[in-house]
């Protein structure tokens, strides 16, 4: 049976892509920083295995990689899907927001891929790492946010290249707005708004995400690596 990592996986797509795994038939291990609650009721739900973590932090994220091994013993996949938001004037962020979407976005990506490798080198195993749709295009008001989702597409795309003769394949999702508890500042009539810019009517589903996800993972994509898919509607083109 294989197995696969999920980081921010207690809430949002993350926590849908635990429930889509594991009804695919993967051990799954998933890992959060705060929301401990719905942690566990994922857990207790699916029974994939729930490890608290902050991806910012070293030894934690050895730690979970760890967790995960005594439980599964070995990795196919990996999701690095932790991931955190800021929204305003880029005059007005400061050097801890900054400091926390940069930690989070980029420097957790760094730290889970780096302590997962070696066991994705023995399995042969794949990466998808969550982007967005404005590390493609950019967007107002959120400067750093679209600048470390740009960073994390150009990750996959060099480490596709330095991993890939060991048979490991790297890629990218960048999804459109989701419907998620991140939208909860949303108005509805936000969301019509967002749903008729796109062309194809709608914003996007957990479930979209999860499917782009496990295509890029599953045989299907095996000779796909170093890729972005967006999962927008063409909300982007």
């Amino acid at each position: 049976m294989k197995t696969i990592l999920i980081t921010g996986g207690a809430r949002g797509i993350g926590a849908h892509m635990v429930r889509y795994f594991t009804k695919q038939g993967w051990q799954v291990a998933f890992c959060y920083r705060a929301s401990q609650q719905k942690a566990e009721e994922l857990q207790n739900e699916t029974g994939a295995l729930a490890i608290k973590c902050d991806v910012r932090d070293e030894a934690q994220v050895k730690d979970f990689i760890a967790q995960a091994l005594k439980k599964f013993h070995h990795v196919d996949a990996l999701v690095v899907n932790a991931g955190v938001a800021w929204a305003g004037l880029t005059e007005d962020m400061s050097t801890a927001d900054y400091a926390a979407v940069c930690d989070t976005n980029l420097r957790g990506a760094f730290l889970c891929v780096r302590e997962a490798l070696p066991h994705l080198r023995d399995s042969k195993g794949a990466i998808v790492l969550i982007s967005s749709m404005w590390g493609v295009v950019g967007a107002s008001c959120e400067t750093m946010y679209s600048a470390t989702k740009a960073a994390v597409q150009m990750m996959a795309r060099s480490l596709a290249k330095e991993v890939g003769p060991s048979g490991v394949r790297v890629n990218c999702v960048a999804p459109g707005a989701v419907d998620t508890d991140m939208m909860a500042c949303y108005t509805e009539e936000d969301k019509q708004a967002l749903a008729e810019e796109t062309p194809l009517g709608r914003i996007a589903t957990c479930e979209d995400i999860a499917q782009a996800a496990d295509f890029l993972l599953g045989d299907k994509a095996s000779f796909i690596t170093g890729q972005t898919l967006v999962v927008d509607g063409g909300f982007t083109l």
